[in-house]
This record gives C-alpha cells, sequence and structure tokens, in this order.
C-alpha cells in the first residue's frame, strides 16, 4: 500500500474555499438556457401537430446547430420526443407524434 505524501501547504496557505461536491448544483445551466426553457414551456402547451416557429434573427445571434443542439439536449432530459426544421429565417419545434 503506497503511503500518502503529506502536503507542505498549510490551510491558512490555501487560496480556494472547499466546499462539498453534494452541494452543489450539478445541474446544466448554458447561456442558451432562458431561451430553451422558453421554447420547452410553450412546447408543453403546443397542441398535436403544430410547430413552433422560431425566428432565427430572435434568438440573440444564436448559430442554427448550437440552438437546435441546446433544444434537443433540454427536451431529452424532460423526457418529450422532439422534431425539428429550419430554413432560412426560422427554426420549427415540434413534438413527435406517438408511435
Amino acid at each position: 500500500m503506497a503511503k500518502e505524501k503529506k502536503s507542505a501547504v498549510s490551510e491558512q496557505d490555501l487560496k480556494y474555499r472547499r466546499v462539498l461536491v453534494s452541494d452543489l448544483d450539478r445541474g446544466r445551466r448554458g447561456k442558451h438556457h432562458d431561451l430553451v426553457q422558453g421554447i420547452l414551456q410553450e412546447l408543453n402547451v403546443a397542441a398535436v401537430g403544430s410547430a413552433l416557429e422560431i425566428p432565427l434573427n430572435d434568438v440573440g445571434g444564436i448559430g442554427l446547430a448550437n440552438l437546435r443542439s441546446a433544444v434537443h439536449r433540454a427536451a431529452t432530459s424532460e423526457g418529450i420526443s422532439i422534431e425539428t426544421l429550419a430554413d432560412d429565417v426560422n427554426f420549427y419545434v415540434w413534438k413527435k407524434a406517438a408511435s
């Protein structure tokens, strides 16, 4: 069994505070969080067979690939199956029909 080396640094010399890992919020809150949460809230109340039309000019310069990834990641974490489509000006998202 290997011996543990004693640290030469005293508690007073430490620069950073220690916290318990169990006290940390382990959820992901990326820079698109508020936008994505708004999309998911509207998607939850959207009628079956209808899609949300999200103008790409209104998403704060987020690229289509990043927006699509963020929405898919959030929907998956909430157990919502979605489909997406995009054209030059809009991003569309809707709940996938139950199969």
